[in-house]
């Protein structure tokens, strides 16, 4: 069996940057371990699959370790993949997934993503997380991922993770976001995934259903631009829209190629 696949960075408009994911249509799908097993082989944060029923697309995530609830940029890169290498034909691109439906809407060289929002409450910190840390934060709160407030923009990027006590947690489908208020934007993040094979996801679109939300609080403000502060970075306009948050950002395609699998793969 071939099948066709693209990998796309998103969240960025030059190659290298941003997150990459890879993207695999399907005419109907493979068994859940064949999946798993792709995300594995693919080896970026993100292997999102597609299959097209023509009014709408049903998406699916997997890292290599696990099938997700929600993924932005991968989300992003399928919607990327499907008007830019699949001639889909609506400017509106409408998702079924895990997380209900989700609509992308196609804006020229920008992708805007209508997701849930998850407004974060006032939480404790875990001991394993507190001990991974080399800055202690400011404020601690949790919506799927717990999220860890700091004063300046220097502390985000100065934070490291000690792997030995952040391992010892296993938060699901979370992770954990560190955020502060922004020097050149409204505010900047980096996202960590405990026990998972990339520890730093370089762009991460749903933590922005916590931060969108929780910064438009704080600052009185519903438009903002946000950066995520890891080594590859990536770019992200932010609207709070009520029980909703839209996450814009571009994407460039890094590769296309072709999967082959033998029978023995399935």
């Amino acid at each position: 069996m071939s099948l066709p696949l693209f990998q796309i960075d998103a969240f960025t408009d030059e190659v290298f940057g941003g997150n990459p994911a890879c993207v695999v249509p399907l005419s109907e799908w493979l068994a859940d371990e064949v999946l798993l097993k792709i995300a594995r082989e693919n080896a970026v944060p993100e292997t999102a699959f597609v299959v097209d029923l023509g009014d709408r697309v049903h998406l699916r995530w997997f890292t290599p370790d696990i099938e997700m609830d929600l993924c932005g940029h991968a989300t992003l890169a399928a919607a990327h993949c499907l008007a830019k290498h699949l001639d889909y034909p609506h400017n509106e691109i409408r998702f079924t997934t895990a997380s209900g439906d989700l609509t992308v809407h196609v804006r020229d060289a920008e992708y805007q993503l209508n997701l849930p929002a998850r407004m974060p409450t006032s939480a404790e910190i875990p001991s394993a997380i507190a001990k991974a840390l080399n800055i202690a934060p400011a404020e601690v709160l949790k919506a799927r991922d717990y999220v860890l407030m700091y004063p300046r923009e220097e502390d985000v990027r100065n934070i490291e993770i000690d792997r030995q006590w952040f391992d010892q947690i296993n938060l699901g489908h979370g992770g954990v976001i560190v955020t502060a208020p922004g020097v050149d934007c409204d505010f900047v993040s980096r996202y960590f995934t405990p026990q998972a094979t990339i520890l730093e996801d370089p762009v991460t679109g749903s933590a922005h259903c916590s931060l969108i939300p929780l910064w438009a609080e704080r600052l009185g403000k519903s438009e903002m631009l946000a950066r995520q502060l890891s080594q590859r970075g990536g770019r992200l306009r932010c609207t709070d829209d009520g029980d909703r948050v839209l996450v814009s950002g571009c994407a460039q395609t890094y590769a296309v190629g072709q999967l082959s699998l033998s029978a023995d793969a399935f």
